[in-house]
């Protein structure tokens, strides 16, 4: 009997430490296995998990806009006082909801070009009023002239279509007319050929974004999604040295295995250019973690706060050398209208630039832009993209509309809040399919492991102690 006990007492600790070897057998096959299931699936060609989610997003993606209502619209054009505005909204559209289309494969480089058709569905039911609501915002027409045109000559002469067309500085237009265009009075007028819609967002419906080619991971699954060209060119000819150049993906995705250390770039169309993301915090997304990457203020900053946005800097004038910070000037790729971006009500922008404006809070919260990543994967999970739209107005001594003004304007016309989430039923696929599966591998990895060197330590002290006793 006492050699039963003992060879159950020496058969339990080799149990134990075979299972204890296993598991931490485990753990490195284990790794390898779910690495070599990651690069599998993201690579974006037809059958991924990848590909799917790329060719048409499975969350629904939703374009906030908050209007500036100018309230004090004489006193500013008369007299050159603050600009009092007041915000309305949200007015929501739906966006992103169509499929890319004309996705072409390329064997040879690896690389999947495609179009990504543009689409707004307003959403009543999501928004505080309708696109018939009307607001007092500013003549986008007008205030381009002394940008346009900054012959003295040739303003005054554009100043007989202005006055014959009654255009002020302010005009009232519906949230439908400003966002998705108008036929302006003044340009109808202009004898010679120029567009005359105007609109924050015009052309929109019916046109698309790229041709975008990026690398399909298919050969490095560190570089998929990442973008080759857009509009087959490798740069964007708007910025000098390499503020010029396209980088990153979309932020639809990223490659795969992301650490918290790594600076995430991606490029926006909209806003004519790179930027990156850092990480700020774990997030638990519906079961789900991720990392929450954050657009830091130093994007926005002045060259003296970050020197690798000398390049952002085009002109000296307004920027005052180059000191003001928190807009960036897009005119470049906006035909050279005075268009600049920020963040909304002008967060982590300079005090000059605010100055001249009331009725703006800005806050960290609302106002900020974060991505929320799954690590494992790349996969962008949910995300809140927050711009502002200004428009910079300079006096016109021979643009009546404008002649009354005594300083520059960096006037707000809307602030934007462009969100999607993963759905309920996407985030239990994805728990199923990758989360899920990835933690249960790790607790049997775990569970093994302790289980494992517990019982080999307990058999074994069992095991010692009785042997003790027999020779005692």
């Amino acid at each position: 009997m006492g050699c039963d006990r003992n060879c159950g007492l020496i058969a339990g600790a080799v149990i134990g430490a075979l299972m204890a070897v296993f598991g931490g057998i485990l753990m490195p096959v284990g790794d390898m296995l779910i690495e070599k299931t990651v690069k599998k699936e993201a690579v974006l060609e037809e059958g991924t998990i990848a590909f799917k989610s790329w060719v048409k997003t499975g969350a629904e993606v939703y374009r906030q806009v908050w209007i500036f209502d100018v309230q004090n619209p004489e006193e500013v054009a008369v007299n050159s006082s603050k600009i009092k505005v007041k915000q309305r909204g949200p007015y929501t559209y739906r966006v992103r909801y169509l499929a890319k289309e004309n996705i072409t494969q390329d064997s040879e480089t690896h690389t999947v070009s495609f179009l990504q058709p543009n689409g707004a569905i307003f959403e009543p039911s999501l928004s505080v009023g309708t696109e018939s609501d009307t607001f007092t915002i500013l003549n986008l027409a007008v205030a381009a002239v002394p940008h346009l045109y900054p012959s003295a000559f040739v303003q005054t002469i554009v100043n007989i279509f202005i006055k014959k067309s009654n255009s002020s500085m302010f005009q009232k237009r519906t949230l439908k007319e400003l966002l998705w265009g108008y036929k302006d009075p003044f340009l109808s007028l202009v004898p010679y050929p120029v567009t005359t819609t105007v609109g924050v967002f015009y052309p929109y419906h019916n046109t698309a974004d790229g041709v975008y080619k990026v690398f399909n991971g298919k050969d490095d699954i560190s570089k998929v999604a990442i973008i080759d060209t857009y509009k087959g060119k490798k740069r964007l000819s708007y910025w000098p040295s390499y503020c010029d150049m396209i980088n990153g993906t979309d932020a639809a995705s990223f490659p795969p295995f992301i650490e918290k250390t790594r600076v995430l770039q991606f490029f926006s169309s909209d806003v004519c250019r790179s930027f990156y993301a850092v990480f700020g915090a774990e997030i638990n997304l519906k079961g789900i973690p991720v990392y929450r990457f954050i657009l830091p203020s130093l994007a926005f900053a002045s060259p003296l706060q970050n020197p690798d946005n000398h390049c952002f800097c085009t002109e000296k004038i307004i920027s005052k050398n180059c000191t003001l910070y928190g807009v960036l000037d897009i005119g470049k790729c906006k035909d050279g209208k005075p268009v600049y971006i920020s963040l909304p009500h002008f967060l982590h922008a300079s005090p000059e630039i605010t100055e001249p404006v009331e009725g703006l809070s800005p806050n960290e919260e609302e106002h900020s832009t974060y991505l929320d990543v799954e690590p494992i994967t790349g996969f962008t999970l949910q995300f809140a993209k927050r711009l502002q739209i200004n428009i910079l107005v300079k006096p016109g001594k021979k643009i009546g509309a404008l002649k009354g003004l005594k300083q520059n304007y960096m006037v707000p016309i809307l602030w934007l809040n462009e969100t999607g989430t993963i759905g309920d039923e996407k985030a239990e696929m994805f728990r199923n399919q990758v989360t899920g599966k990835i933690n249960l591998l790790g607790l049997v990895e775990i569970t093994l492991l302790s289980v494992g060197v517990v019982m080999f330590i307990v058999f074994t002290i069992s095991y010692c102690t009785c042997r003790s006793k027999r020779i005692n």
